[in-house]
């Protein structure tokens, strides 16, 4: 009986943790980092990624939070990843996936350069990276950047490049941009899926200054619509990430100083 009374228990705190995420929106909660921007109020925000993908499986509870308030978002996917060959293919999947999570067709920008392709071992220029993700910054009037930590979430090298490339970005650009980092976390909370939600908040509530913002996911099912256009990733484990990752439900913004 012990065992039904754990999995009773578990259950209860999944049911729980989801409600409070369905909850979020209708909340007229803002996160401080947002404050500012245009004259409308309104931020322009650029998700600075490794390949396509990436949006989804780590970054939906971000994108669903800043379009849900109106904030124009860009993508810029630094690689088409075509690790396996199948670049051309990824590039399109990114752009339907990017509409199910209303993001413009026109705002999502795929680069495809010859010394950042997608790969493990494949080492990125911090540089030139920087002049790639400042050229956007400059061409579409970017307010904040948001992208990986240092490790990556997963730890792959691309996602660690692109944050190393974001950091040479801010101390070289002349443009006044903030710039935020997706936290990474231990394995545990890392599958835990919606549960997670609650350590998020707790990790967000002691930082100090406003330099770390906790965001619900407020549309799981359309994280888990957006990845199934990923067809060729939507494998049997992916789909278990979407439906057991807490990065489908939260996600944790610090600031990059």
């Amino acid at each position: 009986m012990a065992w039904l009374l754990i999995v009773t228990s578990l259950a209860m705190v999944w049911v729980a943790s989801l409600s409070k995420i369905l909850l979020a929106s209708s909340s007229k909660s803002k996160a401080s980092f947002l404050d500012g921007g245009s004259t409308s109020g309104k931020k322009n925000v650029l998700l600075v990624i490794a390949h396509p993908d990436d949006e989804t499986m780590f970054f939906s509870p971000t994108i669903n939070y800043l379009t849900a308030r109106r904030h124009n978002v860009h993508i810029l996917c630094l690689s088409t990843g075509n690790a396996d060959g199948m670049g051309n293919i990824r590039k399109e999947e990114l752009y339907l996936a990017s509409a199910i999570l209303k993001v413009p067709l026109q705002q999502v920008k795929v680069v495809n350069h010859p010394n950042v392709q997608d790969g493990f071992g494949k080492v990125w220029n911090s540089n030139l990276l920087a002049g790639i993700i400042d050229d956007e910054i400059c061409s579409s009037a970017i307010d904040l950047v948001i992208t990986f930590d240092h490790f990556g979430v997963s730890g792959h090298c691309n996602h660690c490049d692109v944050h190393r490339g974001v950091r040479k970005l801010l101390e070289t650009t002349k443009h006044k941009v903030d710039a935020w980092e997706l936290v990474s976390t231990n394995i545990f909370r890392k599958y835990s899926g919606p549960v997670d939600i609650w350590f998020s908040m707790l990790h967000a509530s002691r930082s100090l200054n406003g330099q770390m913002h906790c965001l619900l996911n407020e549309r799981p099912k359309r994280s888990y619509a957006a990845m199934a256009q990923h067809g060729s990733q939507w494998v049997w484990f992916r789909k278990l990430f979407v439906s057991f990752s807490s990065y489908t439900y939260v996600n944790t913004l610090k600031m990059i100083k």
